[in-house]
């Protein structure tokens, strides 16, 4: 979505943010919108962006960018807000995940989801055998909605969204809630 200040401010409280592609002039507004709230912003890709705005890095399923030397040293001096995300698709993402020291993983697409139409999911068995692995938290993203939130593996930390922020009929923020609660400290997953 371009402007993602909306449907951040709609989640709740504590919630996190993935600012891919956003444009850097809204990414200021959002990082003061979700410090309000207690919530968490994971800049995809972009250290340099991150440290300016004191906020999270989200990290593709391949080689980190560049610029990462600067946002490792302001998580080993303890910064509380250098969180480390990052996304894997299967077995090397997790392996990629483990050696960057990500804090949290995503692990994607537990369902078929038209934001990558045609792209294989992993199915719920697989996602949880991947999980059990991962060796740190582990959201599930892909194809989440109402209808496929119940059936969200149980090792599952929380749920990340795209469609069911592109239309509020999908919302599932209840069992987001109890996931969170669940699975989301540290040393879980």
């Amino acid at each position: 979505m371009p402007d993602p200040r909306a449907a951040a401010a709609a989640l709740p409280r504590g919630s996190g943010v993935v600012a891919r592609g956003v444009e850097s002039a809204l990414l200021p507004g959002l990082a003061r919108l979700l410090r309000q709230r207690r919530g968490v912003l994971l800049l995809g890709g972009t250290p340099r962006a991150a440290l300016r705005l004191r906020a999270g890095l989200h990290l593709p399923d391949r080689a980190p960018p560049p610029g990462m030397a600067a946002f490792r040293l302001a998580r080993r001096a303890g910064a509380p807000w250098a969180l480390l995300s990052a996304a894997a698709h299967g077995t090397p993402g997790l392996a990629r995940a483990r050696r960057q020291g990500a804090d949290l993983l995503f692990l994607s697409p537990l369902f078929a989801t038209p934001s990558h139409p045609g792209a294989p999911c992993l199915g719920v068995w697989r996602w949880a055998a991947l999980a059990r692995r991962a060796g740190r938290p582990a959201m599930a993203l892909g194809g989440i909605t109402a209808t496929t939130a119940p059936r969200t593996p149980p090792g599952a930390c929380g749920l990340a969204a795209i469609t069911a922020l592109l239309h509020p009929g999908h919302s599932v923020s209840r069992k987001s809630r109890r996931l969170q609660a669940e699975h989301c400290r540290p040393g879980s997953g």
